[in-house]
């Protein structure tokens, strides 16, 4: 049965076309226009009643019954959970996965968040003490996963939901102003997964 993605072209919406592509889920795509305020319209706030994009109703939910969820992290375990795949079975495997999810989560999303925000001002004084703050924090984001992946294949070890979810911003490091040539381990990272043909298609996925 086909999972509705309530999404627009963001880094947390690729993190959900790349996830359901991978797992070799059918879906399709319901754009919510964020720059028109869609994502403030009742029928989105009853699945996503924090008025974030993205969202999915699965019709073949648990026990077969219709469910949605919202938050794109929860959504990737829950996708995870529902296929088996990308999300191993032993608690110590997952330890990992958990930890890089919610350091994506955490941190690598919104901070980057920030920095698209302060570039996109016009005012160079409030422009400048955001990007210098945010910019900062972002690049060592960026240092933290170089380390990880200095030794790790994937973050987690096995490819994993949590590596979907770091991907959907690392996809907008030059927005970020931020060279793979001063992290050489992030690039290689990125370098494998986006040659991977469901990571294409998932980037490919016309989401608005």
């Amino acid at each position: 049965m086909t999972i509705e993605l309530h999404t627009w072209n963001t880094p947390n919406g690729r993190k959900i076309s790349v996830a359901l592509e991978e797992m070799g889920l059918p879906y399709k795509v319901f754009p919510v226009n964020i720059s028109k305020g869609e994502q403030m319209a009742p029928d989105f706030l009853a699945i996503s009643p924090n008025n974030k994009i993205p969202a999915i109703i699965d019709p073949d939910g648990p026990g077969g019954k219709r469910v949605s969820i919202f938050e794109s992290g929860a959504i990737l375990l829950y996708l995870g959970e529902k296929t088996g795949k990308f999300l191993p079975a032993p608690l110590i495997e997952r330890i990992p996965v958990y930890e890089w999810l919610m350091w994506q989560m955490g941190g690598f999303g919104p901070m980057p968040g920030q920095v698209h925000h302060f570039i996109a001002l016009e005012n160079e004084a409030e422009r400048a003490y955001g990007l210098k703050r945010y910019m900062a924090e972002t690049r060592r984001l960026y240092g933290v996963l170089d380390r990880r992946l200095a030794n790790h294949d994937f973050v987690a070890g096995a490819l994993s939901v949590a590596d979907f979810a770091i991907l959907g911003w690392a996809w907008r490091h030059e927005r970020h102003k931020v060279s793979f040539a001063d992290f050489p381990n992030v690039g290689r990272w990125y370098d494998t997964l986006m040659a991977r043909p469901g990571v294409k298609r998932g980037m490919e996925a016309k989401l608005d």
